[in-house]
């Protein structure tokens, strides 16, 4: 193929594209209009007048809903709004403040955390903020890479918590093995500054085919007495509205218990109102039936991407069963020249080094891709772009 003629003649149509975040399209959000049928005109709601303050913790039939998505025992999770990364920033907050063991993070010249790679932006972004340091660790296509992790908890005393997106990890879509998970509690179990786990379950219901069974990490560490190093989080985002879901927290009794104090200092309660329509809607509305609706709609923009990705040659790129992202790895170096040739054709792609902390992807070759929002016509020719800009990227490379 000529690909600088390809690229000029795209170049002229002036397009607009983008395929940067993983957002549910138009068409899975209408899946979840029957959410404002409900007029609650009853108020009360499991014993509690949902108008007024308290609950803290959530209603206890949406607590139910939440254990339900996250695949745990209800005794552990709380309900509050709709941002799980709003959860997020309040435990660390708290975590700075009053900490959990030794005393508060912010009583410790350092604090670092491990974060797998390829992985989550907003983690790092979250991280950045805090003033948190960072330490890379290889991911294995089922999870960090055990002996890495050891190593490095073993060798630095300044780590204090690992992120981990455990199923459909964003963004190589990979699913962390048993024996991943089993490896992770065994070695924070045993660290002596109370390492925590940071398992942010965001895929945890976001199946493409029917094979979606999933460790109870909670379950797991009970057999192991560890339940304290996990707080898990998730939310329903994507599940029914995106700006207006229900968001999830899990922790052990005793973790619940030292938080309490602090996250009832930050706010009177969630919202109620939100959590009861939720609640009936799911009461109507099987969960896995309505998860199987949203997979309808994305896996053929999954089958797209791939199916465009193998009609070339280069690269190579991840086949995710679930979740909202694929990866795609160039060779060394090519990734920010690959992204800069799309936007010049008007296509909109994450940032080079997203991928990674602070950033810096050092090798330059991973790029994350988000085919949810757009619609079909708008991905093929989305990909028609990246394609053209992956070919031209390699041809002047040689």
């Amino acid at each position: 193929m000529d690909y600088l003629s390809k690229f000029e003649e795209l170049k002229s149509k002036e397009l607009s594209l983008d395929l940067t975040r993983g957002k549910p399209s138009s068409d899975q959000l209408d899946l979840s209009n029957g959410l404002m049928s409900f007029s609650e005109n009853d108020f009360l709601y499991d014993g509690v007048d949902i108008r007024n303050y308290g609950e803290i913790k959530g209603l206890d039939s949406c607590r139910e809903l939440g254990a339900e998505i996250l695949g745990c025992s209800k005794e552990y999770v709380w309900a509050g709004g709709n941002s799980s990364l709003s959860l997020m920033s309040q435990f660390m907050s708290f975590l700075f403040v009053e900490g959990i063991g030794e005393g508060p993070w912010n009583s410790k010249k350092r604090v670092s955390v491990l974060c797998p790679v390829p992985g989550y932006d907003r983690h790092f972004n979250l991280c950045e903020k805090f003033g948190i340091n960072m330490i890379p660790v290889s991911l294995t296509g089922t999870g960090p890479d055990l002996e890495e992790v050891k190593r490095l908890i073993d060798s630095d005393e300044s780590i204090r918590g690992m992120w981990c997106v455990p199923k459909y990890s964003n963004p190589t879509g990979e699913i962390y093995s048993h024996q991943t998970i089993d490896g992770l509690l065994e070695i924070f179990s045993k660290t002596k500054n109370k390492t925590l786990i940071f398992w942010d379950n965001a895929y945890a219901v976001h199946d493409l085919y029917d094979d979606s069974s999933f460790d109870d990490i909670f379950a797991m560490a009970k057999t192991k007495g560890c339940e304290d190093v996990v707080v898990q989080f998730g939310s329903s985002s994507k599940i029914t509205f995106a700006g207006s879901g229900i968001a999830f927290i899990a922790m052990s009794l005793n973790n619940q218990n030292k938080f309490l104090p602090f996250y009832s200092s930050l706010m009177i309660g969630p919202d109620k109102l939100n959590q009861a329509r939720h609640v009936r809607f799911f009461n109507q509305v099987d969960l896995k039936d309505h998860m199987k609706r949203h997979a309808a709609i994305i896996k053929p923009k999954f089958d797209l991407v791939i199916n465009k990705l193998e009609s070339q040659k280069f690269g190579k790129w991840t086949r995710p069963k679930g979740g909202y992202f694929l990866l795609f790895e160039a060779d060394k170096g090519l990734a920010k020249k690959i992204i800069n040739l799309a936007s010049e054709l008007g296509l909109k792609l994450t940032p080079a080094g997203a991928t990674h902390p602070y950033g810096l992807d050092e090798e330059d070759k991973f790029i994350r891709i988000a085919p949810t929002a757009c619609s079909l016509d708008e991905l093929d020719t989305a990909m028609d772009v990246f394609l053209c800009c992956i070919g031209l990227a390699y041809e002047q490379a040689q």
